[in-house]
């Protein structure tokens, strides 16, 4: 029997493993090459792309002061999504029926209906309430009022209504993450005697953040993009900036491509700034998947 063993494992020593050709994907990918290929050679060679049009536009004063404007929305934006995504996450995990209903109200309005809805409503509020008065109800204890028309910019109304309608949508990603953690170190901490406060900020955010971080990501992006809708109240963003040049040059692809390969670009920046925090943030888990024993059979650790 061993020399039957020993004869066996020469001959599968000898063996040689070859991995199967799969001749339909190399056909595919040869296919998908050309295509792009071709795709490539068509965008240089045709004159009606005009790119000497867009190199002159592409940093213009007026594309970039736009430029500007977009990333500033967005970062504001953001920040005030944040802010109220918490606030509402929080109220949705409330005991108070009173708290509950306020935030799935808010949820329900402004994840319901439309952004450019709530763009241009917010830019005619004007129309429901012409002043705004602060002080203390049924008494003369009143500031004097405010006049909507000159609150109300266009750069206002985007960070407002940009910031609210994302902060209904980060209400729901915190939750998700809130509820990741598992309740039994919430009772941990609960019988150590620490304050709610301080449980969701040493125990229940530092784990949570694994959860929102990938969404939050994707809806940075989202919103980047989402700016563009307040060109329809004038408010001079990127899209904006380069349909007031075409508006007078009536070179409109060249200079919508000009946007298109900033948005690209910022777009860009974003992804990769995502990728390395989820990276750094993975990283306690890696280190504890390569510490990790392996225990091969009943023999204990490799």
């Amino acid at each position: 029997m061993s020399a039957q063993g020993s004869a066996a494992q020469k001959e599968g020593a000898d063996l040689v493993i070859v991995p199967r050709r799969h001749v339909g994907r190399r056909i595919v990918s040869v296919l998908v090459l050309v295509a792009v290929a071709l795709m490539v050679v068509s965008m240089a060679t045709n004159e009606r792309f005009q790119w000497d049009v867009i190199v002159h536009y592409f940093t213009s004063w007026s594309v970039l002061a736009g430029l500007w404007n977009t990333v500033l929305l967005t970062v504001l934006s953001m920040l005030i999504a944040i802010v109220l995504g918490v606030i509402a996450a929080l109220m949705r995990q409330s005991s108070s029926w009173v708290l509950r209903g306020v935030s799935a109200a808010y949820l329900w309005v402004f994840r319901g209906t439309p952004l450019l809805v709530q763009v241009i409503l917010l830019f005619n509020i004007s129309a429901l309430y012409p002043t705004i008065a602060f002080g203390i109800p049924f008494t003369p204890l009143q500031m004097a009022p405010i006049d909507v028309n000159a609150l109300i910019t266009p750069f206002m109304v985007g960070v407002i209504a940009l910031g609210v309608n994302e902060g209904a949508y980060m209400a729901e990603i915190i939750r998700g993450g809130i509820l990741s953690v598992p309740a039994g170190q919430v009772q941990a901490a609960q019988a150590l005697g620490m304050t709610p406060a301080r449980i969701f900020r040493r125990i229940v955010l530092p784990q949570a953040i694994r959860t929102i971080l990938p969404p939050t990501g994707n809806q940075v992006i989202s919103m980047l993009k989402a700016t563009s809708l307040v060109s329809v109240i004038a408010f001079p963003d990127l899209l904006y900036s380069v349909q007031a040049v075409y508006s007078r040059t009536f070179e409109t692809i060249p200079l919508l491509l000009v946007a298109t390969i900033w948005y690209l670009i910022i777009t860009t920046i974003l992804m990769i700034g995502q990728h390395f925090i989820e990276r750094h943030y993975d990283r306690s888990d890696r280190s504890q998947r390569r510490r990790r024993p392996i225990r091969v059979g009943n023999e204990g650790t490799a």
